[in-house]
């Protein structure tokens, strides 16, 4: 089953972090948060990517061009012997990736849409963002997904919390603190979403699309969307704090969507 990741914005809010690359070949522990989302998808046997390239592509494509080199030791001979040998095996030798060109200013509705072809022969696919991560069960949101039959399925979670939430009586008195709350009621979209090909129906080519406004209107609309609750970890990369606080989590060994690098 194909994995789409939407890779093509500007990332704006993040330019304090790096203006040279697009947000999500940001390092999180020394590699781009997009290897960690396909990593992650890869922890559930979910091994073929679409890649949605616009702002800077080209950084992404020339990191996949060059993977071996990036993350193997390897051998140089020069002359009329040239050749390069790689040494060692890495994890991702089973890696399936489609770099698709969807534009420069395409919004994400008009990106899905510019893939299509890529997906062709799927009865679902998933579709991501390239600067989320999270600990979202795959396996339980596609067996939910295919559960009811409609055509999109948004993974829902409570937002995490921006500022320090203080608990006081009438008089002012603070009686509590927690220095990252999370919303108690009310859910956001996280992404990780499950589509049905029907999803085409509600896309076109326009560059405005935003895959967020008029297509999931629509499918409310229809009744065509649901959502599964995760109640588990999810942060976005929005901001130079989130891209400190998702290095903090790498560097102690505390990452919710690393199990294997988890501290025993």
């Amino acid at each position: 089953m194909k994995t789409v990741i939407l890779c093509g914005g500007f990332g704006t809010r993040i330019r304090d972090v790096a203006e040279d690359i697009p947000k999500p070949m940001i390092p999180v522990g020394g590699v781009p948060i997009l290897w960690h989302i396909m990593k992650y998808y890869t922890m559930f046997n979910h091994r073929q990517f679409v890649l949605c390239l616009g702002y800077k592509g080209r950084t992404i494509k020339d990191f996949f061009l060059n993977y071996d080199a990036y993350v193997s030791d390897f051998t140089i001979k020069t002359g009329d012997n040239r050749g390069i040998a790689f040494h060692g095996v890495h994890p991702e030798t089973d890696w399936e990736v489609t770099m698709a060109e969807t534009g420069l200013k395409a919004y994400t509705g008009a990106r899905v849409r510019r893939v299509a072809r890529y997906v062709e022969g799927e009865d679902d696919f998933f579709l991501t963002y390239g600067d989320g991560v999270g600990d979202i069960d795959l396996d339980k949101l596609l067996a939910f997904h295919r559960s009811h039959k409609k055509i999109l399925t948004v993974t829902g979670v409570r937002p995490p919390g921006r500022f320090g939430e203080l608990e006081h009586s009438d008089d002012g008195r603070v009686t509590g603190f927690n220095e990252k709350p999370q919303v108690s009621a009310g859910r956001i979209s996280a992404g990780f979403f499950v589509c049905s090909k029907r999803i085409f129906d509600y896309l076109d080519d326009r560059e405005e699309l935003v895959f967020e406004q008029e297509p999931m209107r629509k499918l409310v609309s229809d009744n065509q969307l649901m959502m599964y609750r995760h109640d588990g970890f999810w942060h976005p990369m929005d901001t130079y704090r989130d891209y400190s606080y998702l290095n903090g989590l790498v560097e102690n060994r505390e990452a919710p969507w690393m199990p294997w690098s988890k501290k025993s």
